[in-house]
């Protein structure tokens, strides 16, 4: 396994793999833990970045000028290599760039760095998209991040819940899992003003998606437990998801999601899709802050 690249704060410690520039643990001074086990009975995974796509494409076919490219869902991100630019005791930047290997799936001229800073009790992540080439570069991007489903700090995992900024009515989406594609009906959603209660079967059907979130900031734990609160000021869609039965939630703040089930269009045209202009930069932050039980 690749060495993880430790930051600390003195009340939190991250620590990262460079293998995707993934956050792999996130504890207090205490040494609780609040990312995922990973048990891979369920779903190894810790926090990937979702990068050129955001979930799955029509056949897993990224379309370009007429041509067809193979990309699986997610995109390619979460499993290259990135370069550890800096590592400093409560700081990380990670880089990835445009190659040959990357061209032949989606080919477009892309840097994509990735910094990790540590703060007191919250870790702030930036995803920095920077189009170096002469062409407009259309992309989407996400983070997956799976946090402990119990928190530390006691609370029964029945207990959890999210608390949205702001009160979050509108229907929600699912894909339709042999294919991973957006489906077109919505359903209901099962956010009570502002609040969500948070139970296992809400996941037998897959993800819960919002395209369009009226919050972008939340709030997740249990009264009398540990709180974890998330600002994502520049992602407007989201996903919940979890394997039944798993000691995590991933709470995933995204710029874009799936295909549309029935689309089938240049991949600029989805969508969702973000274009940046030759020479142009866009940034993604998210921040959580622990509040220890």
């Amino acid at each position: 396994m690749t060495d993880l690249i430790t930051i600390s704060s003195g009340a939190l410690t991250a620590q990262i793999n460079p293998l995707g520039a993934e956050l792999w643990s996130l504890t207090d001074a205490a040494g609780a833990q609040y990312m995922t086990d990973a048990d891979p009975a369920f779903w190894g995974g810790h926090a990937p970045l979702l990068f050129p796509i955001v979930g799955s494409l029509a056949g897993d076919r990224l379309l370009v000028d007429g041509a067809e490219y193979p990309l699986p869902r997610h995109g390619f991100a979460r499993r290259s290599n990135f370069d550890v630019l800096v590592a400093e005791d409560d700081f990380a930047l990670f880089g990835l760039s445009d190659s040959d290997a990357t061209h032949a799936v989606f080919p477009f001229a892309f840097k994509l760095a990735l910094a990790f800073r540590l703060d007191g009790a919250t870790l702030h992540t930036v995803a920095t998209v920077t189009n170096p080439g002469t062409d407009p570069l259309p992309f989407s991007i996400g983070y997956h991040p799976a946090f402990a489903w119990p928190l530390p700090g006691g609370a029964d995992k029945a207990a959890h819940k999210l608390v949205f900024a702001q009160a979050e009515p509108q229907d929600v989406r699912r894909v339709t899992p042999a294919t991973g594609l957006l489906r077109a009906a919505s359903e209901p959603t099962p956010v009570v003003g502002r609040e969500l209660a948070l139970d296992e079967s809400l996941f037998t059907a897959d993800a819960l998606i919002w395209a369009g979130l009226n919050s972008r900031a939340l709030s997740y734990g249990a009264d009398g437990g540990a709180w974890l609160d998330l600002e994502f000021p520049d992602t407007p869609d989201l996903g919940l998801w979890q394997v039944p039965g798993a000691r995590y939630i991933c709470i995933e703040p995204w710029a874009g999601h799936a295909d549309p089930e029935g689309f089938a269009d240049e991949f600029s045209t989805k969508p969702g899709v973000i274009t940046l202009a030759p020479g142009a930069s866009r940034r993604f932050a998210l921040s959580v802050t622990v509040r220890g039980a």
